[in-house]
């Protein structure tokens, strides 16, 4: 008897809903289309400096609990709309979780929390929780790292980020390629910036790539590149680098490689030391700078939730409403006050920018 020699380790293989079937059950409102468009609109506008605004990505680490995603959600709208005027904010909506050894892979990957992996149903949550905040008003943002999951909800995404784990993955440069919103790469883990200024000089031209289309069949992509993308800076090993003197190096650094000098500072990570509690230390350094006539830097992220800190995934049935369950971040009454204050600092030196 032959012996088999392919997918010896593999234990099944279970059939997905195509992207389109999900979309056809889950479908977006003409409202939502249109918020989807201008908020593409303006984070472009932001990057060409036809907008003066400072754009913010703010929201939980990672979204566990839909209903507390919704809440924070309806409270984050009121803030947008308050600082509008000075700041654009969008939400982080992530919903896949990187990891370098094992842990929780996020909604997408294990919505129960139990390591059930119920694939499918966590992508109907993920959408159905797109299309809940949208409706609220407000844009989205998301980490894409998984190359088959942006044909399920990139439609509803307005700005997304390459993380410092896979911006050195040509996967991940040739799917930000083909995406239609903005993106942002994280410098690497090790705080070298040449990793994220070949991901940028990569990301703006044309790939040929495999992927699946909305049929769900294996395809050859081919895209045309994508004009929107920008460093984040997230610190690294050696340290933050959200300082004065490491801006203007990365400022150095996208000059020399003949890259926009866009900017944004991600006030979480090795920039706060991995302590959730300076994250705003970081962010008011960044307003400083501002103040202080910096023009490269166009935005910065920051990692917050309903309530402070976070908390271990031991007991899914018992825990804490509105905490993390992967980085701490802040809680909502700093980053209502947070916000508000960064408005007010940079209002009149963006005005300047125009």
């Amino acid at each position: 008897m032959t012996q088999p020699i392919e997918n010896l380790n593999v234990i099944s293989q279970e059939l997905l809903p195509t992207p389109s079937a999900v979309k056809d059950k889950l479908s977006v409102s003409t409202a939502v289309q249109e918020l989807v468009r201008l908020s593409r609109e303006v984070v472009s506008n932001i990057l060409d400096r036809q907008d003066h605004r400072l754009l913010v990505v703010v929201g939980p680490c990672s979204i566990h609990d839909v209903d507390a995603a919704v809440d924070y959600a309806r409270r984050l709208k009121e803030v947008a709309d308050d600082t509008s005027d000075t700041l654009y904010v969008v939400m982080r909506a992530y919903f896949e979780k990187p990891r370098t050894t094992v842990g929780w892979k996020g909604l997408i990957n294990d919505p129960h929390l139990d390591d059930s992996f119920h694939i499918e149903e966590g992508i109907r949550i993920a959408r159905q929780l797109l299309l809940d905040i949208a409706s609220i008003g407000l844009p989205l943002a998301t980490e894409a790292l998984d190359p088959v999951t942006p044909q399920y909800i990139q439609d509803l995404i307005s700005w997304s980020a390459i993380g410092a784990r896979t911006t050195e993955s040509q996967t991940h440069r040739e799917l930000a390629s083909g995406l239609s919103c903005a993106v942002g790469f994280k410098n690497g883990t090790d705080g070298d910036l040449s990793v994220a200024t070949n991901a940028l000089k990569s990301v703006t031209s044309p790939h040929r790539f495999l992927g699946i289309n909305q049929s769900g069949q294996v395809s050859i992509v081919r895209t045309r590149g994508n004009p929107n993308a920008h460093i984040v800076l997230r610190g690294g090993n050696s340290g933050p680098n959200y300082m004065p003197e490491a801006i203007q190096m990365c400022e150095r650094a996208l000059a020399e490689n003949q890259l926009t000098a866009n900017v944004m500072v991600d006030c979480s990570h090795a920039n706060s030391n991995k302590d959730h509690a300076r994250q705003g230390i970081v962010a008011r350094s960044v307003a400083s700078q501002i103040a202080n006539g910096n023009r490269s830097i166009i935005g910065l992220m920051l990692e917050s939730n309903l309530h402070a800190g976070n908390q271990t995934l031991d007991t899914p049935d018992r825990m804490d409403y509105g905490v993390s369950i992967t980085d701490a971040c802040i809680g909502w009454e700093e980053t209502a006050s947070l916000l508000m204050e960064l408005a007010k600092t940079v209002e009149k030196p963006l005005n300047h920018r125009r």
